[in-house]
C-alpha cells in the first residue's frame, strides 16, 4: 500500500505555477486574484488566510474583500460587478457557504466566466461537460494531479464516485469519464452500495460522513481517493475512509490530512494562472 502524499504532489505543482507567473511578470503581466468573504464564518475565514499564503507563494496578487454579514445580495453584485471590470484581477473567488438571506446561485452566475476561477459558472460547468474548458472545478483537478503524479491509469478502469454534488462528485466523475474511466457515480439512493464500490479500480469517497467507507466495500489492490474533511467522535479531523480499516487493501490512499485538502487550493491557483494568461 502507498499513501498519496497532496503535500508532495501539490509543492511541484506550485512550483510550476510560481516558474510561469515569474514568466509573465517578465513580460509585463502582472496576476491577480480577488476574494470575497461575507460574515464571520470561521472556517471560511481560515480558507480565505490559506488562499492568501497560497497566493504570496506563487507571487499572484491577491486583493481581499471583507464584507459584514449584513451585505446585501445587491451589494454582493455590486463588488462583482466592479471586479468584473478590473484589469488588475484575472480571478474572482466568492467563499461559500454566503450568509443565509443572499442567493447564492445569482452570485455565482454574476462572475464573468473568464474570471470564475472556482469553475461553479453554468458555462464553465457545460464546457467541463463537453470536454472544453478552461478551468476545472479545484478538488476533482487535484485529484486527477494526483493520480497521474503517481502513474495511476485511469483509461479502462471502473471508477466508482460516491456523492453527486456540483462541486465535486459531478465533475469528478466528468473528469474520470475524459480521461477514458468507466464511471459509475453512487448516492443516498444508491441500492446495494457496497456492491457497486467493489467493483472499483478507482474509489472516490467524497459524501461528508465520517469512516463512511469500511473495509467490505473496498476492492483488493483499489486506488482509493478520499475527499471527506469531518471530526470524529474525539474531535480529531477525519475523512469519509475508515483508513485504518481500509489502507491494508489497497493499492494507494490518500490520507486526511495530507491528501486531497492541500491540491485544492493548489489548483485553484492554477486556475488563476490560467485566467491570467487567458487575460492577457
Amino acid at each position: 500500500m502507498q499513501i498519496i502524499d497532496g503535500k508532495a504532489v501539490s509543492a511541484s505543482v506550485r512550483e510550476r505555477i510560481k516558474n510561469e507567473i515569474e514568466i509573465l511578470k517578465n513580460a509585463g503581466k502582472e496576476t491577480g486574484l480577488a476574494v470575497i468573504i461575507v460574515g464571520n464564518d470561521p472556517a471560511s475565514k481560515v480558507y480565505v488566510n490559506n488562499k492568501k499564503k497560497g497566493c504570496a507563494e506563487v507571487g499572484i496578487n491577491s486583493y481581499e474583500y471583507a464584507l459584514p454579514e449584513e451585505t446585501t445580495t445587491e451589494e454582493l453584485l455590486e463588488l462583482i460587478n466592479k471586479l468584473n471590470g478590473d484589469s488588475r484581477v484575472d480571478g474572482i473567488l466568492c467563499q461559500l457557504p454566503l450568509p443565509k438571506h443572499i442567493d447564492e446561485k445569482t452570485v455565482i452566475n454574476s462572475i464573468a466566466p473568464k474570471k470564475d476561477v472556482d469553475a461553479f459558472h453554468p458555462v464553465n460547468t457545460g464546457h467541463i461537460m463537453i470536454g472544453d474548458y478552461s478551468f476545472l472545478p479545484c478538488t476533482p483537478a487535484g485529484i486527477i494531479e494526483m493520480l497521474k503524479f503517481y502513474n495511476i491509469e485511469i483509461s479502462g478502469k471502473e471508477c466508482v464516485v460516491i456523492g453527486r454534488s456540483n462541486i465535486v462528485g459531478k465533475p469528478m466523475a466528468m473528469l474520470l469519464l475524459h480521461n477514458s474511466g468507466t464511471v459509475t457515480v453512487c448516492h443516498s439512493k444508491t441500492v446495494n452500495l457496497a456492491e457497486v464500490t467493489r467493483r472499483a479500480d478507482i474509489l472516490v469517497a467524497a459524501v461528508g460522513k465520517a469512516n463512511f467507507v469500511t473495509a467490505d466495500m473496498v476492492k483488493d489492490g483499489a486506488v482509493v481517493i478520499d475527499v471527506g474533511m469531518n471530526r470524529n467522535a474525539e474531535g480529531k479531523l477525519c475523512g469519509d475512509v475508515d483508513f485504518e480499516g481500509v489502507k491494508d487493501k489497497c493499492s494507494f490512499i490518500t490520507p486526511v490530512p495530507g491528501g486531497v485538502g492541500p491540491m485544492t487550493i493548489t489548483m485553484l491557483l492554477n486556475n488563476t494562472l490560467t485566467a491570467s494568461k487567458n487575460n492577457k
